[in-house]
């Protein structure tokens, strides 16, 4: 990985001296595609709704050839709302950006209003890594801040149910075993080497690994 600056992104303000990036990236466009905006489960639902239409008018004295255009009817509304989900998922994908710093942790995303979330990594108090088979997974913050975060501002880059305590994600990012280790290496970096545990990780199947700072205070 190069730490040239002209592999990076953009970021709102110039690092100060001394710090550097260490990586940057964004979510996948499958990851974004079928966990978060459920684009599978969508296209499913349709299908077995054009089935169940089709069956039902066959049942009912239709011919085959009449029900299956009757139900065909359906592929207009199923084909634009994944088209609008496929939209969606370019956009926030486009607007996204996750960077992590020898000192902080950003979180750059907003499709109409761009917003930037700045997470120092002295307030990192927990990260937990969930893995999946393809090795792209997820790593949800749990950060020590009087200001909760906002859920609504920062979905989809946040821990989904968490609404009383929410934890900012970096969401389906690719080789997420990798970036746990950056992060790491990152936080050991500004606390004692001996002091913090290295990420668990495993190579295929849901997992999940805590990196906690045992320099921070506990939250409740």
């Amino acid at each position: 990985m190069s730490d040239s600056p002209s592999q990076f992104r953009e970021l709102p303000s110039p690092l100060p001296e001394g710090e550097r990036v260490l990586w940057q990236g964004k979510p996948t466009f499958k990851g974004l595609a079928f966990r978060t905006f459920h684009m599978r489960a969508v296209a499913i639902y349709f299908a077995l709704l054009i089935v169940w239409k089709a069956w039902s008018n066959w049942s009912h004295g239709q011919s085959l050839g009449e029900a299956s255009a009757s139900a065909a009817t359906l592929l207009v509304p199923a084909l634009g709302g994944l088209a609008l989900l496929t939209l969606l998922t370019y956009l926030f994908r486009r607007a996204s950006c996750y960077t992590i710093t020898s000192k902080r942790v950003l979180l750059q995303t907003g499709v109409a209003l761009p917003i930037t979330l700045n997470i120092p990594l002295s307030k990192i108090a927990n990260a937990d890594v969930n893995v999946l088979r393809d090795g792209s997974g997820d790593i949800p913050l749990r950060i020590i801040d009087s200001k909760r975060s906002s859920y609504v501002l920062l979905w989809p880059h946040i821990r989904p149910w968490r609404l009383r305590e929410p934890e900012p994600m970096l969401t389906s990012i690719p080789d997420v075993a990798k970036v746990a280790a950056t992060l790491t290496e990152a936080v050991k970096a500004q606390l004692d080497p001996a002091a913090v545990s290295l990420v668990q990780t495993a190579t295929s199947g849901p997992s999940q690994g805590p990196l906690s700072n045992p320099a921070a205070p506990a939250v409740a």
